[in-house]
Parts: C-alpha cells; sequence; structure tokens
C-alpha cells in the first residue's frame, strides 16, 4: 500500500501546514520538481523538520510518498530536480494491464507462476531517480526483484501476481512521480526522436545567439583605441547582453536545473562544474555591462554554451546508438500477420492478436511473427539474427519455426505455438536486459572516482583563482571558468558503462546472449578455461553403434527398456536411445544420480541406467566383457536390473569442426586450457590428444569438477567454464564466468553467465576477443580522460586556456570515449587459426 498523506504525518512527515508553522519564506521553487512556486504557503510538505513549499497537490501527495516510505536519502542524491508529479495523469487506471490477454505480449510466467517484465521509466533523469524507483519498488509487498538500467531507463522486474498485481506497481510508481508502462522498442525510439528534437532546438538557439553576439563583438575588437564613441560601446554591449540572455536561460537550462538542485543538496553533480563556469562569466559581463567599465565575454559564454551543446547532441546521437545495438533482437518481430482461416480466408491483424493454434502465413521475405511449426509448404528460413548462421536452412511441414528468422523462399503457412513473452526471441531479449540491468564493478568504480573528481575542481578552481586574483586580479575570474569547464567528469563517467553495453550488443550478434553484468570483465581477465567433452567440444549428437547383449533377452527389448527410462530427457546419450529405439508413452518415476546416471522402476524390476560402475554397485557383481574391442574415443552406457547386467551401448561422436581452432586460438592468448568429463579415459585422452589440451581429467563427477576449479581458484586462477550438461550445473555457478550451449540442459543454462545460442565455438573464440578488445578500450577511455585532465587542468591554471576553448575540449573529450567505445562495433575478432589435428594416441 502506497502510504497516505496521514500515514506520512503519523511518522512526523506531515504534508498540512499546521496551526502556527512558519514556512520558508525564502524558498520560490518546488522542494519535490523545482518548478515556480506560485504562492509558497499554499502547498507544504514538512522535511526534517522544516516546512517546504511545493507546486502543486500533486507534488505534495508524491513527496508525502516518497517520505512515508522511507525514503528521505532519495532529496539528499539526486543530481536534479524530479518529474513532476503530473506524469502519466492522476487518474490513470492501470488495471488493464492486469488482463491475462493484455499480459500475453510482454509478462512472461516461470515455473513456479511467478512473472517477469520488462519495464519502461519515464522521468528518469539521474542516477537519483533509478535508486528511489528501485528503493521503493523492492519495498512493495510481493515484488520479488528489480533492477534498473540508468542509460536505458529500463526495469526488469519480478513479482508474485498472488500477492501484488502490476497495476498496484505501475500505480506505485505513479504515485511517487515517475510513470512506468511495458518496454516497446518503438515507444523508446519516439522518446530518443523526441530528445533530439529538443536539443536542436537548444542547439539552434545558442548557435544563433552566437553568431549575433559575435557580430557585436567583432567591431569592438577590431577598433583601434579611442575610434569608438562610449555610447556605441556600450549599446554592443547592451545588445552581447540581450542576446546572450536566452543563450544561457533556455539553451543552458538543463545545466542551471541540475547544478541548482546539487547546490540545494550540498552534492557534487557533474553538471556542477559547467553551470558555475557559465554562470560566474555571463554574471560578471552582465556587471561590468550595467556598471559601464570592465571587461565582457558574451561571446566566449555564447561560443561555449554552443560548442558544449554540440558535443551533447553528438554524444547523445551516440547512446542511441549504443541503445539500438541492444535493441536490434526487439526490433525482429514485425508488427502484422498474416492469418489464415480454416475456410481459406486470409487477413492482416497485428501480431499482439495472434493466438497458440492460429495459422499464419509467411511470405517471401517476410519475417516469423511469432514462435510455431510449418503446417504446409517447403522453403529456407534464414536465422542469422538469432544464431548468428548465415546459411538458411531448410524447412518443411512439421519443422519448428522461430519468431524473428526470415523465410527467404516460398511461402509457409505455419501454426501458432507461442506468442508474446514465451517465444524463444522474448526469452533472448529477457536474458540480455537483465544483465543491462546490473551494475558491474567496474562501473561502480567509475563512479566513485567522478565524484571525488567533482569535488578536487571546484577546490582547484578556488585555489587558482585566489592566487591569480594575487598576481592578476584581472585574469582570475577566467581562468577560474576555465578550470571549471575544461574538466571533464563526463568522459570519466561515460568511459565504462558505454564500452560494455556495446560490448553486449556485439556479443548478442556473434551468438552469444549475456545474462550477467560481470560477463565481458570477467571472460577479458580469464585465465584458465574449464572445457566439458560431451556436447561442448563434441557435437552433442551421439550415434549407438551397436548394442552388446549381456543377459539372455534380445536388443529389441533392451532398447524397448531404455526409451522408457530415458523419455523426455535432454542428455545426449538419452537422445541417441531415443532415437534408435522405439517410440514410447509409459509413463515412470525416474530418480537421477547426477554423474552417474538414472534410476525407475518398471514392469516390477528397478532398473539402472548409466555408467557401467553405477549399474554394477546395484547388485554388487562384476561382469566380464568378451565382445570386440571397443573403439578409442567411444562412449558407453550400461543398462541392468537389481540383479544383473543386461546390455552395454557403445556411442560416438564426432568432434566439432571448430574445436580445434578454438583451442588454439586460447592458448595462442595465454589461457590454459582444461578439459573436465565425467566420461571414460580412453574418449578423453583421444579428445585431449587431437587438441593438444595437456590437462585433461577423465570419469569427473560432478563433485570432482566443482573441487577442481576450486582448485584452480585457490591459486588465483580466474576461470571461465563452459558446459551443457545437468552435472555441469554446479561448476557452472563455481566460476567465475560460465558459459552454456544453447542445446544443452535447461539447468545449466539457467546456472551460467552466458548462452552461446549460435552453438559455434568459432563465435565463442569471437567472444574472447570482443571482451579483450574491450577491456582494452575501457583503459584507453580512462588512460584519456584521466590523461585530458592532468594536462588540460594545469594549462588552465597557468592562464593558457580561455574558456571557448576549455568548451572544445570538454565536448571532445566526452564524445572521443563515446566514439572510441562504438569501435567495438567494427573491431575484428580474435583472429582464426589454422590447426592440423594430431594424430589421436592409441588408446591401450
Amino acid at each position: 500500500m502506497i502510504p497516505s498523506n496521514r500515514e506520512a504525518s503519523a511518522t512526523g512527515l506531515a504534508t498540512g501546514t499546521p496551526l502556527g508553522a512558519v514556512p520558508d519564506a525564502g524558498a520560490k521553487s518546488c522542494f519535490h520538481c523545482a518548478l515556480p512556486v506560485s504562492d509558497p504557503d499554499r502547498y507544504r510538505v514538512k522535511v526534517g523538520g522544516d516546512w517546504q513549499p511545493v507546486c502543486c497537490p500533486g507534488c505534495e501527495a508524491v513527496a508525502a510518498a516518497i517520505l512515508g516510505y522511507g525514503l528521505d536519502g532519495y532529496y539528499e542524491h539526486r543530481t536534479s530536480p524530479a518529474p513532476t508529479a503530473g506524469i502519466g495523469g492522476e487518474n490513470e487506471d492501470f488495471r488493464i494491464y492486469d488482463d491475462p490477454e493484455v499480459q500475453r505480449g510482454f509478462v512472461h510466467t516461470v515455473g513456479n507462476g511467478e512473472c517477469d517484465a520488462a519495464l519502461m521509466l519515464e522521468g528518469i533523469r539521474c542516477t537519483a531517480c533509478v535508486w528511489l524507483n528501485q528503493s521503493m519498488l523492492g519495498r512493495l509487498p510481493g515484488v520479488l526483484g528489480v533492477g534498473i538500467n540508468a542509460t536505458t531507463h529500463r526495469a526488469q522486474l519480478r513479482w508474485d501476481p498472488k500477492r501484488i498485481k502490476l497495476s498496484e506497481i505501475l500505480a506505485a510508481v505513479r504515485n511517487i512521480g515517475y510513470r512506468a508502462h511495458p518496454y516497446d522498442v518503438r515507444q523508446q525510439e519516439a522518446a530518443q526522436r523526441a530528445e533530439q528534437k529538443q536539443s536542436l532546438w537548444r542547439l539552434f538557439v545558442a548557435g544563433f545567439g552566437m553568431m549575433q553576439v559575435m557580430m557585436y563583438a567583432l567591431p569592438v575588437y577590431l577598433a583601434e583605441p579611442g575610434s569608438m564613441t562610449t555610447d556605441i560601446e556600450q549599446l554592443m554591449r547592451w545588445a552581447g547582453l540581450m542576446l546572450t540572455l536566452p543563450v544561457v536561460t533556455y539553451s543552458a537550462g538543463p545545466f542551471f536545473q541540475s547544478a541548482w538542485r546539487d547546490l540545494r543538496l550540498a552534492r557534487m553533480g557533474m553538471d556542477l562544474p559547467v553551470a558555475l563556469g557559465i554562470g560566474v562569466a555571463f554574471t560578471a559581463s552582465a556587471w561590468s555591462t550595467l556598471s559601464g567599465h570592465g571587461e565582457i565575454y558574451f561571446d566566449s559564454v555564447s561560443m561555449f554554451v554552443f560548442l558544449l551543446l554540440c558535443g551533447r547532441y553528438l554524444e547523445i546521437k551516440a547512446r542511441h546508438a549504443v541503445a539500438r545495438s541492444l535493441d536490434f533482437l526487439s526490433r525482429a518481430i514485425p508488427e502484422v500477420a498474416v492469418r489464415v482461416a480454416h475456410s481459406g480466408e486470409s487477413e492482416q491483424v497485428s501480431v499482439s492478436a495472434l493466438r497458440p493454434g492460429d495459422r499464419v502465413l509467411v511470405r517471401s521475405g517476410e519475417r516469423v511473427p511469432v514462435d510455431g511449426v510449418v503446417e504446409d509448404g517447403k522453403s529456407f528460413v534464414d536465422e542469422s539474427l538469432l544464431t548468428g548462421e548465415s546459411s538458411p536452412v531448410a524447412r518443411k511441414a512439421g519443422d519448428r519455426l522461430t519468431g524473428g528468422s526470415t523465410n527467404v523462399a516460398d511461402p509457409l503457412l505455419m501454426r501458432v505455438e507461442r506468442i508474446g513473452a514465451d517465444t524463444v526471441l522474448s526469452s533472448i531479449v529477457r536474458l540480455m536486459q537483465q544483465a543491462a540491468a546490473e551494475r558491474p564493478r567496474l562501473v561502480a568504480n567509475a563512479e566513485r572516482v567522478t565524484g571525488w573528481f567533482v569535488a578536487a575542481t571546484l577546490v582547484l578552481a578556488a585555489g587558482a583563482a585566489a592566487t591569480w586574483w594575487l598576481i592578476e586580479p584581472g585574469r582570475a575570474l577566467w581562468v577560474a571558468v576555465s578550470i571549471l569547464v575544461v574538466t571533464c567528469p563526463c568522459a570519466l563517467s561515460l568511459a565504462t558503462p558505454v564500452a560494455l553495453t556495446v560490448a553486449t550488443g556485439r556479443l548478442a550478434r556473434q551468438g552469444l546472449i549475456v545474462c550477467r553484468g560481470h560477463v565481458v570483465e570477467t571472460l577479458a581477465r580469464a585465465t584458465d578455461v574449464v572445457l566439458d567433452k560431451t556436447g561442448t567440444l563434441t557435437v552433442g549428437r551421439l550415434r549407438l553403434m551397436r548394442t552388446d547383449v549381456l543377459a539372455e533377452m534380445e536388443e529389441a527389448d533392451c532398447l524397448r527398456i531404455v526409451a522408457v527410462l530415458e523419455q523426455g530427457s535432454m542428455h545426449p546419450i538419452a537422445k541417441a536411445l531415443l532415437a534408435a529405439g522405439p517410440p514410447s508413452s509409459a509413463m515412470r518415476d525416474s530418480k537421477h544420480h547426477a554423474g552417474l546416471g538414472l534410476e525407475a522402476e518398471l514392469d516390477g524390476h528397478v532398473y539402472r541406467l548409466g555408467r557401467p560402475e553405477f549399474v554394477m554397485a546395484a547388485h554388487g557383481t562384476s561382469w566380464r566383457w568378451q565382445a570386440a574391442p571397443l573403439p578409442a574415443g567411444c562412449s558407453v552406457a550400461m543398462l541392468g536390473d537389481e540383479s544383473r547386467c543386461l546390455a552395454l551401448f557403445v556411442f560416438e561422436d564426432a568432434l566439432r569442426p571448430d574445436a580445434g581452432g578454438f583451442i588454439e586460438a586460447l592458448k595462442q592468448a595465454g589461457k590454459r586450457v582444461h578439459l573436465l568429463s565425467g566420461d571414460r579415459s580412453e574418449a578423453v585422452e583421444r579428445i585431449a590428444s587431437i587438441l593438444g589440451i595437456e590437462s585433461a581429467v577423465a570419469n569427473a563427477s560432478p563433485q570432482e569438477k566443482l573441487g577442481y576449479v576450486q582448485a584452480l581458484q585457490r591459486d588465483g586462477r580466474v576461470v571461465a567454464m563452459v558446459g551443457d550438461g545437468i552435472n555441469d550445473a554446479p561448476v557452472l555457478a563455481q566460476a567465475g564466468v560460465s558459459i552454456a550451449m544453447s542445446d544443452g540442459a535447461w539447468i545449466s543454462q539457467r546456472q551460467a553467465d552466458a548462452v552461446l545460442l549460435s552453438g559455434r565455438l568459432g563465435d565463442l573464440r569471437a567472444a574472447f576477443g570482443t571482451a579483450a578488445s574491450t577491456l582494452r578500450i575501457i583503459r584507453e577511455n580512462l588512460f584519456w580522460a584521466l590523461g585530458y585532465n592532468l594536462i588540460a587542468v594545469p594549462l588552465a591554471a597557468l592562464g593558457m586556456v580561455t574558456p571557448w576553448m576549455a568548451g572544445i575540449g570538454m565536448s571532445a573529450s566526452s564524445l572521443i570515449v563515446i566514439l572510441n567505445s562504438l569501435r567495438l562495433l567494427k573491431l575484428p575478432a580474435m583472429p582464426s587459426v589454422a590447426v592440423t589435428p594430431r594424430a589421436p594416441a592409441e588408446a591401450g
């Protein structure tokens, strides 16, 4: 429940005006949103024992809600005013979002009944706004998790619908002065266009004012001493003042709004030095104009604002390009589809109107709107957006289609199976949004450095002004302004998050979906790469070579039993047995023993299927194998019951074609490669010999794999783990960074920090290269930001940098950081390595 005004009063935060209360007569702006207050005595809120004016009942209610939640810190840490309380409308009804039909398009329901959705927040202006929304949402009963990306303003939300409704969550956000709605990439693009349009208008006013001011300043500069009369010179001064006024008040308005909030709360925001520089220079020039003596620099002020806004506009464009690098998957779904009735009639409908069971016509060149199955037709489908595979794949009746892929040949008639948030594409987007909502360690460190940097800048500017006042008073003001302007905390704060955001988008295009915020950094720092064998280095599509029957029963009976035991399993051995045996619909309850096999009761017998030692342990006997020798590198599984061994199944699996190049590239990058497998030693040793892996462990249980990785970490190694099986889940959770194969077990994907969607090791090799390039670019950004300030600030303190030169330097430093980060979109990945497979050692 949202605290009411009465509840806020009970905690000492009353919002009315009690009898005898004396307001702060000096306050002229709204305490909540900083807009002008026409009547300071009409609406007020009590904060820390003092009455503060607010502009309207909406801001009064919003402030009461914030304070009633105990979130007083919001007003202490924000760096810009809050949005007005009217965002979204006070009477907006959010109950429509509780409709299951509406939720189909953006709400995903997980297995335990919890709901997950991506929301777009309007009104976010600074990190304090992010903190406020995240703190408030986290305190709502029934909200299980929330993460907000400060760059994209997206919130990833998980809640229990039995305890709280989505409409109540959206209303709670509205009650603190913001607006939340389901994330939609097209709506975000519209907001970005509006932001660019407003920036262009501010830039136009600054540019026009700068040109006009220069027209009046130039004659003064060119006139010979004594040639211009006092009244003409004063006219030029007044013209410069009038033309610079809209530049300062409108074009530079956002800087002053943010700085004013910083001053009221004694905070050090990044816009504070800029606003101080503009304000001091303009005020001093205005005083010189009014007094009729002293220097004026209206041309420098207007030029500085124009140059700064040029840099900010280019920065906005670049930031939107960064956001688009993450949104390319969201744009893959078309807005409309052609639905075909059973009568054969077709109609064009919105994709959101499709339901499971509908039939949809996908014509040549069109994107598949949802997940489904081909009912009629043959064609080729381009799935490169999802898997990175450039070659189209054939699709015929009965084959599955994934939303976002493109039909490149003949028309296909498909039957809809999954829609909205339940599609494969939506699941991938959720993983990326989950990663984007996290704050990596690199970003947190950069933010802490930025806060101290701003404070140091103000101290240095004051010290330089005092020093120059003793040396040459006429230059003290402009030296201080130059120091305030030339410093660039923005470059420091942007150096890390922009590069990480671009890298996440590039990795997605390479087929690696990042699920955690630390993946890029840890992947680049990894010293050891631990690999599973089956399904990771091999294709994971085992083929049953032969069946050795060990008891008096038929091979077909053995295959029938294992078909029942393995139904529903995604393990590569299970898939091979199910493909070789007869179809089965019998139901059974089974018990899985991680890394060993499974046990189940069927027809009065308790069967075990898995490792030979696991099967034999059931009856404490041994068996003597007398058939043909096992081929080197093969995999085996045994079937037995409570008294005997029944059959031995022999499988073969081929290496992935890019496994050799992947291993060699890792070794050339200085990383140690380890092979951990639960398979028999002959198979593991053969793979290790072919690929040149020196550290290989066979017959490893999940506990032994976990202990192996922990031992590496105790030695100070940074471990990256790649696996795909159920028994890999514990070690994936332990590793510094973990990657699951897309066709592996679902539990391994849930434990992993990233999922290799394409399933190609060549793409994983490229991902290691991208991570290394990202870390290098982050270092370059930090080196540039720090180096620029270490050079520019002393020059400004020595009086060698004018304010307009400082404006160019500040704008350029931020822009260079962003453009350098965007180089990640074009940098080559880790180079391919030609590898000649080694001759496998003979298995003894």
